[in-house]
């Protein structure tokens, strides 16, 4: 690995946006194939900071800042990336419920999900049944994505997944819920499939995606 990417990767995975950019630029000065500054820099940060958050050593706040570095310098690569060099992992309609405006987690995985190559329509919180059916039906992605932090709105989730029923759409459509008061077993109660944070989410949405 070149030094440019390496400080690339390190620049990420000390959510400095500024040098992120700086150095995306620098690199493509440089002449550094566009790809690799994608996965040998910025994604490959990006998989260090997965790792530490993993293990503790960062927390939400840390991996927000990270990803919204690599967003930057992704915007910088764009232009010079062919469309084979980015990664088409699936399409994800992502939202959090009916009466829940969190949406920091819900933003974090977004980053992350786009980062690792998928689509993201983010419909924002407080997104009631009726409109993320309409976003299904308008997008068909691969996956649902709900996210919910009060216990009050879990029941959405559950509608959201009989919605989909009714409308003949589970068998396409893969449905991943998380947020606080969640749990695997309440997920699955309700046909869903849960992840735990943000870094769990990719690997879920890579699961899903392959198994369909």
């Amino acid at each position: 690995m070149s030094k440019i990417l390496k400080k690339i990767m390190e620049a990420v995975e000390d959510g400095d946006l500024e040098e992120v950019v700086d150095l995306t630029k620098e690199a493509l000065e440089d002449e550094e194939a566009p790809q690799d500054i994608l996965n040998k820099g910025l994604l490959e940060g990006m998989n260090r900071v997965g790792e530490e958050f993993r293990e503790g050593t960062i927390f939400v706040p840390e991996v927000l800042m990270s990803a919204q570095a690599v967003d930057a310098g992704m915007e910088i690569l764009k232009p010079h990336l062919n469309a084979g060099d980015i990664k088409n992992s699936g399409k994800i309609v992502f939202c959090t419920v009916e009466g829940d405006l969190h949406d920091i987690g819900k933003k974090l995985c977004c980053m992350l999900l786009a980062g690792a190559g998928y689509e993201i329509i983010d419909l924002g919180a407080d997104v009631g049944v009726e409109k993320m059916i309409a976003a299904v039906l308008e997008h068909k992605p691969n996956i649902l994505a709900m996210s919910a932090m009060l216990t009050t709105t879990m029941g959405q989730m559950e509608q959201a997944v009989e919605a989909l029923k009714r409308g003949g759409l589970e068998k396409n459509v893969a449905v991943m819920v998380g947020g606080a008061p969640l749990s695997n077993g309440y997920a699955t109660q309700i046909g869903a499939n849960y992840s735990v944070d943000a870094i769990g989410a990719v690997e879920l949405a890579d699961r899903l995606v392959a198994g369909a």
